[in-house]
């Protein structure tokens, strides 16, 4: 059973590495984000990184620039809190900004963040945001610990929500170990709730886990790019945003 108000925020890097892998502007990144929004889709989500090898700065800002015309729908960018990033959030204002501790040159995000060891830089970067009017969300690993210490930031200088990084639940799914792992992300998300923190999640949902998971209560929106644009390879667009939001509780 899904939580009626969480929102698909689909990430279309894996559509900007296809264009670059051929050097033209095909498939067309707006199209694509544009026949999202046709098909229902709330929410877009980008992670850009320094090497712009999928989505790229004139992306961030194009889509920006097309989203002025779909109020409703928000504009999620990740990332590592780097200069280039933060001039880039100052610049387009998105809805929101989750904050990813990615090394430039890393693959895919794997880990979450340390909030102590990383204290003076969020209370730093999550001001920034809030001056800014954009809505944080710091990428977490499922630990209650860790979410304490987010909530510890306190009102002024910590996160608006948490993003739950899910890698694990979906490794575990359908083995031995996926019970036990839920339990962790039940628990995570539940001192969250109780401390007042806004929850999303993402990395590695698709079609298949993505229902157990939104069993937890309060998940408000979910990122989902790789699985999401194999699936629509494997598929095609309409019938998998129609599947997914049939799991999230939204309407195509």
């Amino acid at each position: 059973m899904s939580h009626p108000t969480t929102v698909l925020s689909v990430n279309v890097n894996k559509i900007a590495l296809l264009r670059n892998s051929r050097g033209r502007n095909f498939p067309d990144v707006l199209a694509f984000v544009r026949r999202l929004i046709g098909l229902g889709v709330r929410g877009i989500t980008v992670h850009p990184r320094q090497d712009e090898r999928h989505i790229t700065r004139q992306d961030v800002v194009d889509i920006t620039a097309l989203l002025e015309e779909f109020p409703g729908v928000e504009f999620n960018i990740e990332g590592y809190p780097s200069p280039e990033l933060l001039a880039l959030i100052e610049r387009v204002r998105p809805a929101q900004c989750t904050l990813v501790p990615d090394a430039p040159d890393q693959l895919t995000s794997d880990h979450g963040w340390d909030i102590a060891r990383n204290d003076a830089l969020l209370r730093d970067v999550l001001t920034q945001l809030r001056g800014w009017g954009v809505r944080s969300s710091v990428f977490l690993d499922p630990d209650v610990a860790q979410v304490r210490a987010a909530a510890a930031l306190g009102k002024a200088q910590g996160p608006d929500r948490i993003e739950l990084y899910t890698e694990a639940y979906a490794s575990a799914f359908g083995t031995a170990d996926a019970d036990a792992v839920f339990e962790r992300y039940r628990a995570a998300a539940a001192e969250a709730a109780a401390l007042g923190l806004g929850l999303n999640a993402g990395h590695d949902l698709d079609l298949q886990n993505l229902g157990r998971f939104l069993s937890i209560p309060g998940i408000l929106e979910v990122s989902i790019g790789h699985a999401l644009v194999v699936e629509c390879l494997e598929q095609g667009v309409e019938t998998v945003i129609r599947q997914y939001h049939a799991i999230t509780g939204e309407r195509s």
